[in-house]
């Protein structure tokens, strides 16, 4: 019987709406309503007229389409966005009307009224929901029946869990970024790769305090923290002009992230009791509505710029570890045949914060996968040169020269890839130290700087190569910077461990002791913390607990021939050199 009330048949099926439609209404419901018909009467009736689109039903801000051909719906949906975004030129953004749009390809069963259901159709509205604003989101397969067919670029986002859908669909987006409208920081472009990586949207902080002061202050520290994260570019970062649309309203976290293209969402609230003021700020995953981080900060109202900047830094330093925690757990949770580039990335940062060879293996493999999935991220490339710059410090590799040759060439890789990525230029200055290049590494690692001042990594790889120039105290000013910037970072065993170099080259050997067993304790088989360790109490004289570390780091690395210490202590005076290796020799290492 119901056979006879419907059809079958393959189609193309388009699902679009308008981004933030509620938020448009609410703040002007009859312009919004004005605008939507002038576009549909002068934009997009008449493109699916010439493409032969059927209009199947509107839903007040969106509608579902369906077409003959795959061809024809990219191609007309793909003008459409494009001149609406013309039409958008000169426009506020607040008051922009903007679409996203979704392509699936599959069966549909059509009922006697004309509406269409099943699988594709699901398909289709949740690649919509996927879709940046402006953008054009296709499946798999929208992508066969295209692909060469089209003048538009198709950039591949990777297989993606979609809503209700039981299996991992892979998607593309269709054209360039721009349209989108996300950036890394306010004015920015999207940065290459933005499809592949998870955003993060800054609200604008709530002011509780009747005192309009308290308002400039709140919108400071959203917009400082906007700057401040953008200059990651681990993670996009979504505009302040596409974020301050929300200020003053009632926020629905999921919303906003559906409509901001945002998968997590920074929020907090400012309140002033006398003279103190009272922040508060909570990161939540947008997807799933979990909070990720939260924390209260209770401060004297003293310097309102030097506290503004201290709260900033205080977010920002706690809330990046917490969300590449994030992101590591979630792509543990992807089967490995549905990984995409950015998952692969994610798999192998685990893996080379775990310190042993084999886990150095594994993590060049996932970067590698990476790259060869998305060949422009640049921070698979840095990490890429890491795991080499890993082998090198950790004794796992026969030829360090060629190592470090391979790892500068994965550093240009990636600063060809982004010259703004910090990273690859902090990663540069560690290749650069350990090639006997200190002054060119410090230049690199001042760069990592001056391109994200809130990057630990950045201040760490400044300051270590100061040692190799005997610029001791400079260094350990660095490194403090540096632990202070990332307390839980995953690389604090080092830090403590180059700590205890420093104060080892200074003959303070009880601090290089006391650095070199926090290191230890991070990571215990950290070879390097125990060789100063050993050196150390070799020095001061306990020549048992010299022996008893140095025996300990033979376990972990078997008579390590001289070339591996002059290869990783670069010391610009040979009488340095010497010191390190008479200090181990007294320890019990017999090269």
């Amino acid at each position: 019987m119901v056979e006879n009330r419907v059809q079958r048949r393959l189609a193309a099926i388009v699902a679009a709406d308008v981004v933030g439609w509620s938020r448009l209404m609410g703040a002007d419901e009859a312009g919004t309503l004005a605008t939507l018909k002038a576009y549909r009467k002068e934009l997009i009736d008449p493109k699916l007229a010439e493409y032969d689109g059927r209009i199947v039903k509107t839903t007040g801000d969106g509608m579902l389409v369906e077409f003959a051909s795959a061809v024809d719906a990219v191609n007309c949906t793909t003008e459409i966005q494009a001149a609406i975004a013309k039409r958008n030129e000169g426009v506020p953004e607040n008051i922009r009307m903007r679409f996203r749009i979704g392509i699936n390809l599959g069966e549909i069963i059509i009922d006697t009224d004309g509406d269409i259901f099943g699988d594709g159709v699901n398909i289709a509205a949740r690649l919509e929901e996927l879709a940046e604003p402006g953008t054009v989101n296709i499946s798999e397969d929208v992508y066969r029946q295209v692909h060469g067919r089209l003048d538009a670029e198709l950039h591949d986002l990777g297989r993606q869990n979609l809503k209700n859908i039981a299996n991992p669909v892979r998607v593309y987006r269709v054209g360039e970024a721009a349209a989108a409208g996300a950036s890394r920081g306010p004015g920015g472009a999207v940065p290459t790769g933005f499809e592949a990586r998870p955003a993060i949207a800054v609200l604008p902080f709530d002011n509780m305090s009747r005192d309009e002061d308290q308002e400039y202050f709140a919108d400071g520290i959203s917009e400082d923290l906007i700057t401040a994260l953008s200059l990651w570019r681990l993670f996009p970062v979504i505009a302040r002009n596409s974020t301050f649309t929300y200020k003053g309203q009632k926020i629905d976290v999921k919303q906003v992230g559906r409509e901001l293209g945002a998968r997590y969402v920074l929020e907090g609230s400012v309140r002033k009791a006398g003279n103190r003021l009272r922040i508060t700020a909570q990161l939540i995953d947008a997807v799933t509505g979990a909070h990720v981080w939260a924390e209260r900060f209770d401060r004297e109202l003293a310097d309102i710029f030097d506290l503004q900047d201290e709260i900033t830094e205080s977010i920002v330093r706690n809330i990046m570890p917490e969300i590449s925690l994030a992101e590591a757990e979630r792509a543990s949770r992807v089967p490995p045949a549905n990984l995409d580039a950015w998952e692969y990335l994610q798999r192998g940062a685990w893996h080379l914060y775990r310190y042993t060879r084999d886990d150095n293996e594994k993590a060049r493999e996932f970067f590698v996968g990476a790259l060869e999935r998305d060949p422009t991220l640049s921070l698979a490339a840095a990490y890429r040169a890491t795991t080499n710059i890993w082998d090198v410090l950790f004794g796992w590799t026969d030829s360090p020269r060629e190592s470090l040759s391979q790892a500068l060439e994965y550093c240009r890789q990636a600063i060809a890839l982004n010259a703004q990525d910090s990273l690859a230029h902090s990663m540069l200055a560690a290749v650069l130290a350990f090639s006997s290049q200190a002054e060119r590494a410090i230049e690199s690692g001042q760069r990592a700087v001056e391109l994200n001042p809130s990057s630990s990594i950045a201040h760490f790889s400044r300051a270590f190569p100061l040692i190799y120039l005997r610029r001791n105290e400079e260094a350990l000013a660095g490194l403090e910077t540096a632990i202070r910037l990332s307390p839980r970072d995953p690389m604090m065993s080092l830090y403590h461990a180059v700590q205890a170099l420093a104060h080892l080259m200074l003959r303070q050997f009880d601090k290089s002791i006391a650095c070199s067993r926090r290191a230890l304790r991070e990571q215990p088989d950290n070879v390097r913390a125990l060789h100063r360790l050993a050196i150390a109490e070799a020095y001061k004289g306990d020549l048992d607990a010299a022996r008893a570390a140095y025996t300990e780091a033979e376990r972990i690395l078997p008579a390590p021939p001289l070339e591996y210490f002059s290869g990783s202590y670069p010391f610009t005076h040979s009488q340095d050199l010497d010191f390190i290796l008479d200090g181990l020799r007294m320890a019990g290492w017999t090269g």
